[in-house]
């Protein structure tokens, strides 16, 4: 873990790295891609790309179907930087590493983020390929990108999650998903550290919670950026039913597959709030 003064060392260094890509026009809108949704990227023109590697002090990519890489252009009007694939914990990184490229596009303009990810269903009214905004969270990665950072290294220590999913960015998307046509529940997301897949206890236990949908991914994102003040949106595509709903036992595999089918309405439904926010 780095300390304070490193970790702000370490910020400046990279965007002014990523600044060269950005030819001085700042994006405002920040998006995370998640496990097959790189396709979004995509629909970014013109479009100029950062492979992780190529970022100061930043991980790379080691998921299946994670490309690794900064997309910078325009989407649905608006000036973006896409992240097409994340940092998860499960690779090895830590809660602070899976933070940092949420603090360097805030650093670089991002006021903004938009996180996605495939998650698996635990509602039992929700189908796979259908897609879930995330009205609130649990956080059960037993982690905290905050943890150990002092007073004033980036904002205030104490910060309120209260209301991290902004309620009109949640309005936005549901309004843009009735327009095309897609169903988009709303409901409460559950992240874990991964990589094993939840035991069917495991999903009752979440279900009793209060949870709609669980996946390995996006709570440490929306922690860090609610940090230093960026509006989040959460969408997941529902990409399986969670292991025990009926008698589903997911795989990689299914994800893939189900994020294939999707992909059409994820660019679309996408493209739409983006130019809508």
């Amino acid at each position: 873990m780095m300390d304070e003064r490193e970790l702000i060392s370490s910020l400046d260094e990279a965007a002014a790295a990523l600044e060269v890509a950005l030819e001085g026009k700042a994006p405002t809108i920040g998006l995370i891609l998640g496990s097959g949704l790189g396709p979004l990227a995509e629909e970014i023109s013109p479009a100029v790309t950062v492979p992780f590697a190529e970022v100061p002090h930043m991980k790379t990519s080691t998921a299946t179907g994670h490309v690794g890489r900064f997309v910078i252009g325009s989407l649905g009007g608006a000036r973006v930087i896409t992240m097409q694939g994340r940092l998860h914990g499960y690779e090895g990184n830590s809660a602070q590493e899976v933070a940092f490229p949420v603090w360097l596009m805030e650093r670089v303009g991002v006021r903004t983020l938009i996180v996605t990810n495939a998650a698996g269903a635990i509602n039992p009214s929700y189908q796979p390929g259908e897609f879930c905004l995330m009205r609130d969270h649990i956080n059960f990665t037993g982690r905290n990108p905050v943890a150990g950072l002092g007073n004033e290294t980036l904002a205030p220590r104490f910060f309120s999650m209260k209301d991290a999913y902004d309620p009109h960015l949640r309005k936005v998307a549901l309004e843009c998903a009735r327009d095309e046509g897609v169903t988009l529940h709303e409901g409460v997301y559950l992240g874990l550290l991964g990589p094993s897949f939840e035991t069917p206890a495991e999903i009752e236990a979440f279900s009793r919670w209060g949870a709609d949908s669980v996946a390995m991914s996006v709570v440490e994102e929306v922690i860090a950026a609610r940090y230093v003040g960026m509006r989040v949106m959460g969408i997941s595509l529902l990409s399986n039913m969670a292991c025990g709903v009926g008698d589903a036992d997911p795989s990689d595999q299914e994800v893939f597959e189900v994020a294939a089918r999707a992909e059409a309405d994820l660019c679309r439904l996408m493209t739409r709030i983006v130019g809508c926010i």
